[in-house]
């Protein structure tokens, strides 16, 4: 499996994580689920302007969110290896980091993972956000992270 990441780092903000890292942690969730095919996605780091619209105009909610992911769906004739576009709003992942007592990079180690989960079909439906829970978990602690929901699971 290959995969073809177009980052976009759409704000200037000091301390972002490299493109190797967004490609190691796309990679490993990918890897993770067990996606035998090349892969193409884009990751775009965004601010809470652009995430407050994003969130507003396709999920109906306001303000801004941590993480957004647009699947690729290709007519059934079209052979794509794109599965989407994910966007992540850089300043709600380092005050959600600093809240929730994790590292910026574990937060942003897992926001990748899950929102590549979402474009291969997870969600968090009932049926589903137990495994996609369990997946991240596993994804994670092959990269070497704690469990981004231990403080949840330990109340």
């Amino acid at each position: 499996m290959t995969l073809e990441l177009d980052l976009q780092i759409a704000l200037d903000l000091p301390g972002l994580p490299a493109e190797s890292d967004f490609r190691r942690w796309a990679e490993a969730a990918l890897a993770g689920a067990d996606y035998p095919k090349d892969a193409e996605l884009t990751i775009r780091v965004v601010n809470e302007a652009e995430s407050i619209a994003l969130n507003e105009t396709y999920r109906h909610k306001q303000g801004p969110t941590n993480v957004l992911s647009f699947p690729f769906e290709a007519p059934p004739e079209v052979e794509s290896a794109l599965l989407g576009d994910i966007v992540i709003c850089a300043p709600v992942v380092l005050r959600e980091a600093v809240v929730q007592g994790k590292t910026s990079e574990a937060h942003w180690a897992h926001l990748v993972a899950h929102g590549v989960l979402h474009l291969l079909g997870y969600d968090h439906d009932e049926a589903q956000a137990e495994a996609m829970e369990s997946l991240e978990i596993r994804i994670l602690a092959g990269l070497g992270y704690p469990d981004p929901y231990g403080d949840r699971r330990d109340s």
